[in-house]
């Protein structure tokens, strides 16, 4: 495809985007930016939350590391099934039983107003690097399929802020209004996209291998990079129940005790329909990422059959639009594309509005309906701002890994002292310090990096993803250490 086609297609896509946000911009108040009125369907909740966990990430990086790294990826997908039993049965009831706007409210009533405010900056944090990773991904993409082949005032290649900038700008135009109610119904739409492209390219690679739906399976089952379990070594990041536990522990901090997947889940009716919609997100879930590894495994076979010299985040793209397997698996896996990276960043950049404007500026104590929505709206712009400067640091800084790997890992650094935080307050009675709070929770991951870089360096041993519930432990340690004589 041509880069004007490309940029014709996402621009009827985006089309549509702006459609369904003029029908859902009725009102702009900020119950809707921040609940939706609480009257989302459940099921478009569940749906639309496929799209925004799987993001981009899932479905450039997932199928590009079968070939380091096989199947491995699916212990944590089993883990992470048993971390949204616990987030729709110990969480969500709590969070409906405190009708919180924000999750990190729950933080101010447990332990103070300290202990509050790093849980929110602690998340803010998180997700500005995690949906960074997450655009900048797909802003790479796009740069080395279009932008880099447009020309430019004279000069080849659009520059690639520019490229970020632009993608922002697009998210930011269907959000601005009424933010969580427009992306509900957008994410369904973007959450279809995606699976739709998926099956295409499952599809038409299979059979340009010369499998039926008869032999896929097979095929797949028979092949060295489908292994999934991994026994051997306790000492590596693949062992299985490094993975597995990390699973389950990512699951609960990366959405249950992120603001961005659970603004979602409270826009729902009652408790009854957002644990209905985590059951059958898990399920439908699972079930994606298995196929999105199979999608890896006919990719790798494929390329390796070809001749095709790509490896890691740049194998699907690759494959998809310059190994002349049609025009077809070129528009959908562009639609995929597009639609993970605006279904996982759309919501991002509304949670971060969200928990800004609530949880460090207390514009719901601080100021009346009408300065509350203008008081949002600069928000909303700065945390614009804020993703693309850090995306475009990112380009300076990321190797050749493949970014879920460098994603999860830093979740484990960024999401740790939340897990600490939330387990100590769920688990125990005990109160603390509350203005040695912020102290725990800075200090914690740099222990957790020094302890990682000493078992690596003099014991060969891998953490790997289970950082993260190394650091959880060492900020429930710390909170220990700083609670009160009171009960």
């Amino acid at each position: 495809m041509q880069p004007l086609h490309i940029l014709l297609l996402i621009g009827g896509y985006f089309g549509i985007l702006l459609l369904i946000s003029f029908l859902t911009n009725k009102g702009g108040s900020n119950d809707d930016f921040f609940k939706a009125g609480k009257q989302s369907p459940w099921y478009l909740v569940a749906f639309g939350m496929i799209g925004a966990s799987l993001s981009g990430v899932t479905f450039i990086s997932v199928p590009g590391a079968i070939e380091a790294n096989s199947f491995s990826y699916f212990q944590m997908v089993l883990g992470y099934t048993v971390g949204y039993a616990v987030i729709g049965l110990i969480l969500l009831p709590l969070y409906y039983r405190l009708n919180l706007t924000s999750i990190y409210s729950y933080l101010d009533g447990r332990f103070g107003n300290s202990s509050y405010k790093t849980g929110a900056s602690f998340f803010l944090l998180s997700r500005i690097v995690g949906a960074s990773f997450r655009l900048y991904l797909v802003a790479n993409v796009l740069q080395y399929l279009v932008f880099d082949k447009m020309n430019f005032f004279g000069t080849k290649g659009v520059p690639f802020w520019i490229t970020v900038t632009i993608t922002i700008l697009l998210i930011w135009l269907y959000t601005f209004k009424s933010g969580i109610k427009t992306i509900v119904w957008t994410d369904t739409l973007q959450t279809l996209f995606m699976l739709i492209a998926l099956g295409v390219a499952v599809y038409i690679v299979s059979e340009d291998l010369g499998l039926s739906s008869d032999t896929l399976f097979g095929f797949i089952a028979d092949s060295d990079l489908s292994k999934m379990f991994f026994f051997d070594d306790w000492k590596k990041g693949d062992y299985f129940f490094k993975q597995f536990f990390s699973g389950v522990f990512i699951a609960i901090v990366m959405t249950g005790l992120d603001q961005d997947m659970m603004q979602k889940n409270l826009t729902c009716r009652n408790l009854k329909d957002a644990q209905k919609n985590m059951f059958w997100f898990t399920i439908v879930l699972t079930i994606v990422n298995f196929i999105f590894l199979a999608l890896g495994l006919l990719l790798t076979v494929f390329a390796e059959q070809n001749g095709i010299d790509a490896h890691k985040d740049m194998l699907f793209p690759t494959v998809a639009v310059d190994s002349g397997l049609g025009i077809g698996i070129s528009i959908f896996f562009l639609l995929g594309l597009v639609a993970a990276a605006y279904s996982s960043a759309d919501s991002a950049l509304t949670s971060l509005t969200t928990s800004f404007s609530i949880d460090i500026l207390d514009i719901e104590k601080k100021y009346d309906t009408k300065g509350q929505v203008k008081i949002r709206k600069k928000i909303h712009v700065l945390m614009s701002v804020a993703l693309i400067l850090v995306i475009v640091f990112f380009k300076y800084i990321i190797a050749d890994d493949s970014v879920i790997l460098r994603l999860f890992v830093f979740a484990g650094y960024t999401y740790g002292p939340l897990l600490g935080l939330y387990a100590y307050g769920l688990f125990t009675k005990w109160k603390v310090i509350d203005k040695w709070v912020p102290l725990v929770a800075i200090l914690t991951p740099f222990v957790g990096y020094l302890i990682s870089y000493l078992c690596s360096t003099y014991f060969n041993f891998e953490w790997g993803f289970f950082i993260l519930i190394l650091n959880g432990l060492l900020t429930f340690l710390g909170l220990i250490a700083i609670r009160t004589k009171q009960n």
